[in-house]
């Protein structure tokens, strides 16, 4: 098996995230973005130390798990909802399974074991989400061409690409709402032959369109980025924005100014073209201001299913001192609030804790205090000394020189979220080392149709 050649097989599994396993002569192959059960053509790219990884070239043959039609024109060449074929019940069993493989070979590692030589702990298996299209309350779309020097496309970007975007009006992640004003924006500047910012040269002017729906309110943000190297009277736009025939109501029409040279949506300057740069959601009988930036789970009907996982694990916290590590807008310290003495949460993103701040006060919570700051950072200067810790970092995980600072404290329970299993697990290991065990752990599916799901975990102190 060399590098550059072509080969047949069946994906016999798919390990997390989207890792399809072939396996030929005793040899085992990874080839990403199928499902099991597929057979299909790859070509090797790497070959390495009996490691091989292969590149998805064509679909061959069905898996017998394909038991849907595609949802949306795009498929599968747009790299969002690679299940989408799959029965919703199978997503979850594929999930859950590839979450608890990577659980119990951290546990069996770590020594955490019953009598039997089996990983020691309850598994409560995965929650799906309450709805299982037009769940996200938020959408970052790309302004582009589908091949090079082509007519202009805004939506997502083609599997495996940075460049090309496919037209994705009809994408079944979002609201149709969303979807109408992506199409509208679209033909807007399509019409008008309005260029997009290309990524190498750093020319032109259309980059990115962020949509913002809540689902309890249906208020909608709508914010469009671009450079300053063009100049366009943006006024029949929003007049034709405000105008579409839709469920929710738009709230806010923002116009974002972003020279970075990183493809990121972000804002040097941003000009309200209309209404406000805020929305409101609310979650568990709390009510929440969400701005343009600030983080909020993706899936609003899922995060509730979520933070009620999280609340029972944690149980009473009466009389605590609670720190949530990683807050975001102060979604899970406004939930403990009303039963612990203080909690204090720590986010890196001003914004987010700005928000986090209004949100509290919003529900009446004098007990949330909010840091903005590094939490590796943080912990050295903060005086108190908490109860129970409850972890929510980005993808990546916890930073490992935040993690000594975290075991330190000594507390009793520590309630771990995780959107990134993988990450999870390397945490869970330093945690075994510790003298910590995992004592329940579940999943919970905020991402239908996609490769992600989220893992709730806690710990104790032996």
């Amino acid at each position: 098996m060399k590098k550059g050649e072509i080969y047949e097989g069946v994906i016999e599994k798919v390990e997390y995230p989207n890792k399809g396993c072939i396996f030929m002569d005793g040899q085992k192959v990874i080839v990403k973005n199928g499902i099991p059960g597929q057979k299909v053509r790859f070509m090797i790219q790497k070959k390495r130390s009996g490691r091989a990884e292969g590149r998805l070239l064509e679909v061959t043959e069905k898996s017998s798990l394909e038991m849907r039609e595609p949802l949306c024109s795009v498929f599968p060449a747009c790299g969002g909802c690679m299940y989408q074929t799959m029965p919703y019940e199978e997503q979850l069993k594929m999930k859950e399974c590839q979450v608890k493989e990577l659980l119990d070979n951290v546990l069996l590692a770590g020594g955490q074991t019953d009598s039997q030589g089996k990983p020691d702990y309850l598994w409560e298996g995965i929650q799906g989400s309450p709805i299982e299209f037009g769940y996200r309350n938020k959408m970052e779309f790309s302004f582009g061409d589908e091949y090079k020097d082509g007519p202009l496309s805004l939506g997502l970007h083609k599997k495996g690409s940075t460049y090309d975007v496919l037209n994705t009006g009809d994408c079944r992640l979002v609201h149709e709402d969303m979807t109408k004003i992506l199409r509208c924006v679209w033909k807007y500047f399509r019409d008008r032959k309005v260029s997009y910012y290309k990524k190498m040269q750093h020319t032109g002017y259309l980059r990115h369109l962020m949509l913002r729906r809540s689902v309890t309110t249906g208020e909608i943000l709508v914010h469009l980025i671009t450079t300053s190297q063009e100049t366009h009277d943006l006024e029949p736009l929003k007049d034709e924005i405000l105008n579409l025939h839709l469920e929710g109501k738009i709230v806010g029409i923002m116009h974002m100014i972003n020279d970075s040279l990183s493809d990121v949506v972000q804002s040097d300057e941003t000009r309200i073209l209309y209404g406000q740069d805020y929305f409101y959601e609310t979650l568990l009988g709390l009510k929440f201001k969400i701005s343009s930036f600030s983080f909020f789970q993706p899936n609003s009907l899922a995060a509730e299913l979520l933070y009620s996982i999280v609340r029972e694990y944690i149980g009473s916290t009466k009389d605590m001192e609670v720190f949530d590590l990683y807050s975001g807008t102060g979604t899970i310290a406004q939930l403990l609030a009303p039963v612990a003495r203080e909690v204090i949460g720590v986010e890196i993103v001003e914004e987010a804790v700005e928000a986090a701040r209004e949100n509290s006060a919003l529900n009446g919570l004098s007990n949330c205090r909010f840091i903005a700051g590094d939490v590796l950072k943080v912990l050295d200067e903060v005086e108190e000394k908490p109860d129970m810790i409850v972890l929510d970092p980005p993808r990546d995980g916890v930073h490992p020189k935040a993690l000594p600072k975290i075991i330190g404290y000594g507390v009793e329970h520590i309630v771990y979220i995780s959107c990134k299993a993988t990450s999870l697990m390397r945490d869970l290991e330093t945690f075994l080392a510790a003298g910590y065990r995992v004592e329940r752990a579940c999943c919970v599916d905020q991402f239908c149709e996609t490769v992600h799901v989220e893992t709730v975990v806690l710990l104790s102190h032996k």
